[in-house]
């Protein structure tokens, strides 16, 4: 028990350190680079609500998208009709969303493999048809998150964009840091156990529809707040914010970092950010060709993903681990 407190304890100190010293470098670079750090952030955030869906309960999603705009709509309602200060509508994005992938999990519950992924899927496709036919969440043009200026104790010289950036940054921080909490307890254990086989779980006595389904609202409210984030760093909520390729794109990113290790996270969230620039400036090299600019960040992607897939299936840093375990199984023989 002691060591399992001062375990909780070190890793607490280890995020405020980090957090520290990502304020720091938010203000010591210039506004592209604090721009991409908020969006890092919320990449993080959404990677690990795809990680602990797939990789830790074994659910596949393939339209994640979806939550991330309930949680980026139900934030700027909460923010434009009620007024609420920015930590309340991240709340609120939270709860929302949360609740919507409880309903949602209860009916994934008794669905695997190719159906659950096909009604994620499904609703990834219709949720922005369903946004366009009412008015109060904007249509097609969507609707402008007021997030606010900084506190003037910051100073004249602290943009909006350093303001989203600390902003992201303890989200991520804090929401990573609650997760890896509750995957090391006995919430986290029942999940591996209903991946790793659902009928030894039930003969365990584990629930498999409840577990399935806190999985789920755990991984939603997740995702609700990576949309908040999102709405708030792009200034805006739309349907065309959150297409079908996010979705794609979060999984992808997912399997880039390890799908099984929520460690590795912040592998693809820096893929996903760094890739279209890596792609422009390939792209200003060939020519600045427009079919080479529009195609050529999701070439890079995919080609990726394959390389990741046949070289480490299991993501970089759980393919190091297994090999720092081999090694040390070597050396006491």
């Amino acid at each position: 028990m002691h060591k399992l407190i001062h375990t909780n304890v070190g890793r607490l100190f280890f995020f405020v350190f980090l957090g520290f010293i990502l304020f720091l470098a938010g203000n010591r670079v210039d506004e592209l680079r604090v721009y991409q750090g908020a969006t890092l952030a919320m990449f993080v955030v959404a990677i690990s609500s795809v990680i602990l869906l797939t990789g830790y309960s074994g659910q596949v999603s393939l339209g994640h998208g979806a939550l991330l705009a309930i949680g980026g709509y139900s934030a700027v309602l909460a923010r434009n009709y009620w007024s609420l200060p920015i930590w309340l509508c991240f709340a609120v994005a939270v709860l929302v969303t949360a609740a919507a992938g409880s309903v949602l999990g209860t009916a994934a519950a008794r669905l695997s493999g190719p159906y659950l992924a096909g009604t994620t899927l499904a609703l990834a496709v219709g949720l922005p048809s369903v946004a366009n036919q009412f008015s109060f969440l904007g249509g097609e043009q969507g609707l402008i998150f007021d997030v606010g200026m900084p506190p003037e104790s910051l100073g004249a010289e602290f943009s909006p964009y350093k303001w989203y950036f600390w902003i992201a940054a303890s989200a991520a921080l804090i929401a990573i840091w609650w997760l890896q909490n509750i995957l090391r307890s006995r919430y986290g254990r029942t999940w591996r156990a209903v991946r790793g086989h659902e009928v030894a779980a039930e003969l365990a006595g584990i629930h498999v529809g409840k577990a399935k389904t806190l999985a789920f609202t755990v991984s939603s409210g997740l995702a609700g707040l990576s949309g908040a984030l999102l709405a708030m760093t792009i200034g805006t909520v739309s349907p065309s914010a959150f297409p079908l390729t996010l979705s794609f794109s979060l999984l992808t990113g997912a399997v880039l970092s390890g799908v099984t290790t929520l460690p590795g996270v912040m592998i693809g969230a820096v893929t996903l950010v760094a890739m279209p620039e890596i792609a422009s400036a390939i792209s200003h090299r060939l020519g600045d060709s427009d079919v080479v600019t529009q195609n050529l960040p999701g070439v890079l992607v995919s080609a990726l993903l394959i390389l990741v897939v046949l070289l480490v299936p299991n993501g970089p840093v759980e393919q190091l681990r297994t090999l720092r375990i081999r090694k040390n199984a070597k050396a006491h023989l």
